[in-house]
């Protein structure tokens, strides 16, 4: 992997806990994606269910305590030199654990520590399967002004990349028109029409991926060993969101990929196979209620 896609890969990896609560800070989110077969024949779904509750502690502080379920499923259709059973359907249990301070009337500092299962589960538990990402950062928000923004900035650490070190967070949303608000920073990036009350129309340029344990290791022609898989793209997406009632909504999403790369990964996290790296469409549809 050259360099400039082993930063971005590590990047997509590192931000996800922080970002989840800090730009979509769900108490329900049910979503179903789909990438139809490719080039590679490559076909991959996911589906996710995520939970949290958040506890007011005191002067406007609050813990969020939440638990977020992936199940992903890989259907590798080409002929590989070994056997793709152990890649068929994979799992990523998260549960998060966040302390939300407000310190001023704008500013709020946010820490998160999330305990993650990600395996293929197809044997007991093992040692393998567990991590934990960690996530610090300030969030400044404006909402009763004519021109309502969200500013964050952080601290994001993975122990499951190669790259074990923080990587800098950024996201900022501006509504700067009566219909038209932008986001911009990772792992999102776009804008929004709001049509009336209900309805919003949205571009996005966002980063997706995950990273798994393979509890049955892949041993490749040359012997060498595969113990994890993972998988990060970068895609361009249109959709519609619909307003059911306060702070609930119908979305939908479609899009192709710009690039992805979906590898087997030695003990020490090296590429080694290239499963998936041929462009895909996307899709993604679901129901949230938010905070």
């Amino acid at each position: 992997m050259n360099s400039r896609k082993f930063i971005a890969c590590t990047v997509f990896f590192l931000i996800g806990s922080f970002l989840g609560l800090s730009q979509t800070p769900d108490v329900v989110r049910a979503e179903y994606m789909m990438m139809p077969k490719n080039g590679s024949d490559a076909e991959l779904s996911r589906m996710k269910l995520l939970v949290n509750v958040p506890i007011t502690i005191k002067d406007s502080n609050n813990l969020v305590l939440g638990a977020e379920y992936n199940r992903l499923a890989y259907h590798l259709k080409k002929e590989l030199p070994f056997s793709s059973a152990g890649l068929k359907q994979f799992h990523i249990v998260d549960l998060n654990l966040a302390y939300v301070w407000k310190f001023n009337p704008n500013w709020r500092f946010i820490g998160v520590v999330t305990p993650r299962l990600s395996s293929t589960l197809t044997n007991p538990l093992e040692n393998g399967d567990f991590s934990v990402n960690s996530t610090i950062g300030f969030l400044k928000e404006k909402k009763k002004v004519s021109k309502p923004s969200i500013l964050v900035l952080g601290l994001a650490y993975n122990s499951t990349v190669a790259l074990r070190i923080p990587i800098p967070i950024f996201y900022y949303e501006q509504r700067f028109h009566r219909n038209w608000s932008f986001v911009v920073g990772i792992p999102k990036t776009g804008m929004k029409y709001h049509l009336k009350e209900r309805h919003q129309f949205q571009t996005e340029f966002i980063f997706d991926g995950y990273y798994v344990n393979l509890q049955n290791n892949i041993v490749l022609p040359n012997t060498i060993s595969a113990s994890s898989v993972s998988s990060s793209a970068a895609l361009v997406t249109v959709g519609y969101q619909f307003k059911l009632a306060s702070s609930t909504f119908l979305y939908a999403y479609a899009g192709h990929t710009v690039f992805q790369d979906g590898v087997l990964r030695d003990e020490d996290r090296n590429d080694i196979f290239t499963l998936n790296d041929n462009p895909s469409f996307y899709f993604r549809t679901g129901f949230r209620i938010g905070l």
